[in-house]
């Protein structure tokens, strides 16, 4: 692999289909196929409402995530906009939050295809598949991002297919044209214990599961910037993001709790989707969901990896970064930074293994909330900027919808969403941990700062 030492420029060898099945099945993860049998479980047939509601937020956050990427993509998105438009502590912060998320989800997703690798071939154990999984994906995010996006493509198009394969079975059987069905009509949205069995209480509390289900529909924003007609793609995307929720989460959990009783205790054993598929005769319906979900995972440690590469080189490219994270291959690749990603994921791994299981666990709580300081980053940057350009004039081509009602609106919920978090018990703990490590990176990033302006000065007085 020959590196150029002091290139620090991507490639854009993203091609157009690249982009558009990573904005169309980005949003689809192992969660949808898996924990979404948790949050029935938790709420009920409302469990729509949650969805529904957790859709709409990241709809109008990537509304504004969109309006600043179009007109200045950057490989570094939300982060970059947050340091110019809030201040560099901000875009410092939110920048390493983000990169320790995917760099936690890394040897998680690893783990799950693991997990069901080795249910197929028990002689083999969990942390080789684990450590073979995590060097192959390392090994296609080295060499280019062309490796990436080919990867992502055909992972995107079998969930993509899953989905849809999914949803006109479940039309089939809710008409009854099933012959070895189980299961038809939608009654059971209504006709156990009613369609809010539980109350508002568990919507709002499956609403904080299901909200982190949605991460990762940002990252077509930093992939963009690594093609051609970046604006053009991240319109294209984010016009799409509307349809995808619609389709892939509310059509596909609306056939799930009307064919199956929300209570049957299989939703939260077996999975939701395996539940449906077995009730409806399908064959070998548990082989077929693992198999989908082994997809899922592995495109999520893919995305992983290549999305926590790409914040550190941004952040390196922002002297926010060890300087040899901006470093790339002739290929453009940067390749120390993915290096340092996968390093930084072994080493959680390690932990896993040697540290007590409590710190583990902190580790893991520390990430609960960086998808909602994601999304309010963005929202307030959104506030700023566009105030900023409408200000010097600048035309603004593509907009958030009803500005600045609606982006004040999101910036509330997500506030209000956080404080109910800290009074649950079940999300105390992720609120705590992620504030612990905020106020530690941001300590940092005061430092950095500080340090800046100092050697800045000294320039000055030796000029």
């Amino acid at each position: 692999m020959s590196t150029t030492p002091n290139s620090s420029n991507l490639d854009q060898g993203l091609k157009s289909r690249h982009i558009t099945m990573l904005s169309i099945a980005g949003v689809i993860g192992a969660g949808l196929f898996v924990g979404s049998g948790h949050a029935i479980a938790e709420a009920g047939p409302a469990v729509l409402l949650a969805y529904a509601a957790a859709g709409t937020l990241v709809v109008l956050v990537m509304r504004m995530l969109a309006e600043m990427a179009v007109a200045s993509p950057d490989t570094g998105s939300f982060s970059t906009y947050a340091d110019r438009a809030i201040g560099h502590w901000a875009g410092f912060t939110i920048g390493w939050l983000y990169w320790w998320f995917w760099v936690l989800v890394i040897p998680l997703e690893a783990n799950a295809a693991a997990t069901i690798l080795h249910a197929w071939f028990p002689n083999i154990a969990i942390w080789a598949f684990t450590l073979v999984i995590t060097l192959l994906l390392t090994a296609t995010n080295l060499f280019s991002v062309k490796n990436y996006g080919e990867f992502e493509f055909w992972f995107a198009l079998i969930k993509v297919l899953a989905i849809i394969g999914f949803v006109i079975l479940g039309i089939a059987a809710v008409f009854g044209l099933l012959p070895n069905s189980q299961v038809s009509g939608v009654s059971h949205l209504y006709d156990t214990q009613g369609f809010l069995p539980n109350g508002m209480g568990a919507v709002l509390a499956a609403m904080l599961t299901t909200m982190f289900s949605f991460m990762g529909t940002e990252i077509v924003t930093i992939a963009a910037a690594e093609s051609k007609n970046p604006g053009q793609q991240i319109t294209k995307a984010t016009n799409s993001v509307i349809w995808r929720i619609c389709l892939f989460y509310l059509v596909s959990i609306f056939l799930v709790v009307a064919l199956v009783p929300w209570n049957d205790s299989r939703l939260a054993e077996v999975g939701s989707y395996q539940t449906v598929l077995d009730l409806m005769g399908i064959p070998n319906a548990k082989l077929i969901v693992d198999l989908v979900v082994l997809v899922a995972v592995t495109s999520c440690l893919n995305s992983a990896l290549y999305t926590a590469s790409r914040m550190l080189f941004s952040l390196g490219k922002r002297g926010d970064a060890p300087a040899v994270s901006q470093r790339t291959t002739k290929a453009g690749t940067p390749y120390w930074a993915v290096l340092l990603s996968t390093a930084a994921a072994f080493a959680a791994v390690f932990a896993n293994y040697v540290a007590p299981a409590a710190v583990f666990d902190f580790l893991l709580a520390s990430s609960g909330a960086i998808a909602l300081l994601v999304y309010l980053v963005i929202a307030v940057s959104q506030l700023r900027m566009r105030r900023k350009r409408e200000s010097a004039g600048e035309p603004i081509d593509f907009r958030m919808w009803l500005f600045p009602g609606l982006t004040w609106a999101v910036i509330v919920f997500i506030v209000a969403v956080l404080t109910i978090m800290l009074f649950q018990e079940g999300h105390r703990m992720e609120i705590i941990a992620t504030g612990l490590l905020s106020i530690l990176v941001v300590a940092a990033g005061l430092i950095v700062s500080n340090r800046r302006k100092a050697g800045k000065a000294g320039k000055v007085v030796l000029n």
